[in-house]
Order: C-alpha cells, then structure tokens, then sequence
C-alpha cells in the first residue's frame, strides 16, 4: 500500500512539473507573439534603419556588367580546389607575407 501510496505522490509531482512546463512555454510564446508583432518590428525599422524606397534608376542593366573571372577549374576536375590551389602564382606576395629577400 506504502508503494502505490509513493507512486500517487511521484505521478503528482510530474503533473504539477509538467503545468509548470506548459505554463512556462505559454508565457514565452505570448511574450514571443509580443516581440514578433509586425507594427513593433516596422516601428523599430523605421527608427533604428535609413531605409528608403527603391528607385527604379538604382538598377543597371546586364550589359553593364563587369567580364567573368576567369575560371581557375578545368571543368571536370576531380580537386577543384586543390586546382586553383596550384593554379595560384606561388611567389605572390600578400599583405601579410612580406617580400622575400635575395640574400646572397
């Protein structure tokens, strides 16, 4: 009896954790329903960010475009990446590398 008696106490306890739980995520949804409110979310927009409307003359047309890059990768390569690897001029010289020196 002392057994069953503990279970119905332990089933209680989950139970009452559980609400807790449900209540806990309700509380987090509305306040989730709250922040996500798109009148809030414009009204912060139009304080924190300089956006304007778009002009039709801020497009280019495609012709204006710059040349592709040149392709690094012959088409079929089984290591691209390893084939632009060695494609790069292995004496370049970075900003962060410096220049080497002829010491002779």
């Amino acid at each position: 009896m002392r057994i069953i008696h503990l279970l119905v106490i332990g089933v209680l306890v989950l139970h009452a954790e559980i609400r807790e739980q449900r209540d806990a995520i309700a509380a987090l949804r509305a306040e989730w329903a709250k922040l996500d409110a798109p009148l809030r979310l414009q009204g912060l927009a139009d304080r924190h960010l300089a956006l304007k409307p778009l002009v039709a003359t801020q497009y280019d047309s495609l012709k204006n475009l710059p040349e592709r890059p040149p392709s690094l990768v012959k088409p079929g390569d089984p290591d691209p990446i390893g084939a632009m690897i060695q494609t790069i001029d292995s004496v370049a010289v970075t900003g962060s590398v410096p220049a080497p020196e002829d010491r002779q």
